[in-house]
C-alpha cells in the first residue's frame, strides 16, 4: 500500500460514486461508523483474523462500500490506528497542562493516561496487535508522527518548567519520560489477565487499580525530583 489512506479516500471521494455508494447522504458518517466498529473488530481479532465481512454486516453496508472509502482491509486497518492514536492525543491535549505547577502536572499526565488505558482497552489491544505486525503497517502512516508531536512537546515543557523552577532533575530526556508512563500504565491492561491468573490478582479491581495508580505516579515523580 504505497499511497496514504488519506491521499486515498481524497481520491476515492473524487470518483464518481456507484448506486451502492449513494446509500447515504452522510458519507463522513458512514465512515465514521465503520471505523468504530473496526476498532473492536480488529482490537478482538489483529488484521489477520479480522474480517471485513463481519464488519460490513455490523454497519449495515456492504465489503464494497468499505473499500471504496478505504480501499483495502488493510487500508481500514490503518485508518483505525491512526484514529486509535489521534483520540488518545486529543484528550491529552484537553489536560492543559500548562495551568498547574510542574509536579502536580505531572501527577495529572500519569494519571490521566493510567485511567485512560484503563478504560480503552481496545486502544492497548491495537498498539499490541500492531507490534505483532512489526510496525509495518503504521510505518506506511504520513500523520502518525505529527500526531504524536504534541504529546512530546507538553512533557517536554513541563519538565522543562520544573527544571527551572528546581523541582526536577537536569538531565532526562522527555521522550524517555513519555515511555516510562506508557510502559507503567499499558502494562496494567496488556497483562491484565496473564498477571492475574498467575499472581490471584485482579488488576481491575477498583481498590487494586487505586493503588497502583498512586504506586505508578509516585515511581514516575520520585524519577524525575530534584
Amino acid at each position: 500500500m504505497n499511497e496514504t489512506v488519506h491521499s486515498k479516500r481524497r481520491a476515492a471521494r473524487g470518483v464518481a460514486p456507484t448506486k451502492e455508494t449513494t446509500r447515504t447522504n452522510d458519507p463522513e458518517r458512514t465512515m465514521a461508523n465503520i471505523l468504530e466498529v473496526a476498532m473492536a473488530e480488529f482490537a478482538e481479532k489483529g488484521l489477520a483474523g479480522a474480517r471485513i465481512d463481519e464488519i460490513a454486516a455490523a454497519t449495515q453496508t456492504s465489503k464494497r462500500m468499505i473499500y471504496y472509502y478505504f480501499q483495502s482491509k488493510e487500508g481500514l486497518y490503518l485508518a483505525v490506528l491512526e484514529e486509535s492514536y489521534r483520540r488518545m492525543r486529543d484528550i491529552e491535549s484537553q489536560q492543559h497542562l500548562e495551568d498547574f505547577e510542574p509536579e502536580a502536572a505531572l501527577r495529572k499526565l500519569v494519571e490521566f493516561t493510567f485511567d485512560h488505558h484503563a478504560s480503552h482497552e481496545n486502544y492497548i489491544r491495537l498498539v499490541i496487535s500492531e507490534n505483532m505486525n512489526r510496525g509495518q503497517f503504521l510505518a506506511q502512516s504520513q500523520s502518525i508522527q505529527q500526531l504524536n508531536v504534541p504529546a512530546i512537546s507538553a512533557i517536554r515543557r513541563l519538565y522543562e518548567r520544573g527544571v527551572a523552577s528546581g523541582v526536577f532533575r537536569p538531565g532526562l530526556d522527555a521522550i524517555d519520560i513519555h515511555a516510562s508512563i506508557s510502559a507503567l500504565t499499558f502494562f496494567n491492561v496488556s497483562n491484565r489477565h496473564t498477571f492475574g491468573l498467575i499472581f490471584k490478582r485482579d488488576l481491575s479491581d477498583p481498590k487494586i487499580a487505586a493503588a497502583r495508580r498512586d504506586a505508578i505516579t509516585e515511581m514516575v515523580l520520585r524519577y524525575v525530583r530534584a
